[in-house]
């Protein structure tokens, strides 16, 4: 497949609102450095991080955005954004296998290798490197994986960002067919995968989601859906849970150290409701619980992720399309959590 010299993207061209994001037809097209491979986006999914990093959100300081990307480094602008790609190889740089090219693969956002060299801590795609938003990218070929199935390029992309994070937190976790755990967020990207991958692990499953995204929680395998905002431990008890998998924060956190049994475990990889909690320590180490960050992916986690997908073993949700040039009308939609699911940008409309 032939390449062009000039390419479609979206680029973000400072921190703000949608007015940030710029539709451009005239971005080149990257050359794969070494050990590197170009790829011929099919479609690229839209995720929280995409829209943190645009306003600024993981900067600690006081309006200081110099630390705002995913991996808390300064941002460079423009940046393509988009995280979560399916699509062809198409071409390869130095030192890359060769039978790679006319391969449909996922691509690991998580980047611990550019241009042959390996990173001294993580890069994200779309935060440290471009990403997605655009008809090509390049990316380290040990990121690339071929994949096979009947699944659509836009059923593809709902998997990388969301189900790798699921995966990988799960894995922290230790999850097993023996623990009881409780999602928080479960209606979203991530929140849903972990449903189907914890199912696949024989976990039971409680989600927490909004009332009107009962059924659809139900529907992903939960074994129990509780109404978002309504008191856990009132429902469960005390000592109820063995593992927290939180994608929420705010407020009403406390409580999941409530409900946690002693020497249970806690991950975290979201703070929608908001970043700052109230954590009483005598809970943490008078139960002996273990807590757990989860953001760079262990090794082998998106490899097996790879596999369950490839044997049906976890489906797409894919709630919606949108064309590459409707980003900002995509995000906004996001922003409304009237769905359950994935977002796509699905470069063929």
């Amino acid at each position: 497949m032939s390449k062009r010299e000039t390419m479609r993207a979206m680029s973000l061209v400072a921190h703000g609102g949608p007015e940030a994001l710029l539709y451009r037809a005239d971005i080149p097209v990257p050359e794969p450095g070494t050990s590197e491979v170009l790829i011929k986006v099919g479609a690229a999914g839209i995720n929280n991080t995409d829209i943190n990093t645009r306003v600024g959100w993981y900067s600690k300081g006081d309006g200081d955005a110099e630390d705002a990307s995913w991996g808390g480094q300064a941002l460079s602008f423009p940046r393509i954004q988009g995280a979560d790609i399916c699509g062809e190889v198409i071409d390869i740089g130095a030192g890359a296998d060769s039978e790679l090219i006319g391969k449909r693969v996922l691509v690991e956002p998580c980047l611990r290798e550019s241009n042959g060299e390996p990173l001294v801590s993580p890069w994200y795609i779309g935060s440290e490197c471009d990403g997605g938003f655009a008809d090509y990218v390049t990316v380290a070929a040990r990121h690339a994986y071929p994949i096979e199935t009947t699944l659509s390029d836009a059923e593809l992309a709902s998997f990388p960002c969301s189900y790798s994070t699921a995966e990988n937190m799960l894995t922290r976790a230790q999850v097993t067919q023996n623990d009881t755990l409780i999602i928080t967020g479960a209606s979203g990207g991530v929140g849903s995968a972990v449903i189907q991958l914890a199912k696949a692990r024989g976990a039971r499953v409680i989600a927490v989601a909004g009332d009107k995204k009962q059924h659809p929680v139900l529907d992903a395998g939960a074994d129990q859906a509780l109404v978002r905002g309504n008191s856990l431990e009132a429902v469960l008890g005390e000592n109820s849970v063995d593992v927290v998998i939180d994608l929420v924060g705010g407020e009403e956190w406390p409580e999941l150290l409530n409900i946690l049994r002693p020497f249970g475990r806690y991950a975290v990889s979201g703070a929608i409701a908001g970043p700052i909690v109230a954590l009483d320590l005598r809970t943490l180490y008078l139960k002996d619980q273990q807590f757990m960050g989860c953001t760079v992916l262990d090794e082998g986690v998106f490899s097996r992720l790879v596999g369950l997908i490839e044997r049906g073993e976890v489906k797409p949700l894919l709630a919606r399309s949108f064309p590459l040039e409707s980003l900002s009308q995509a995000q906004a939609f996001f922003l409304e959590k009237q769905f359950t699911g994935k977002l796509v940008i699905d470069m063929a409309l």
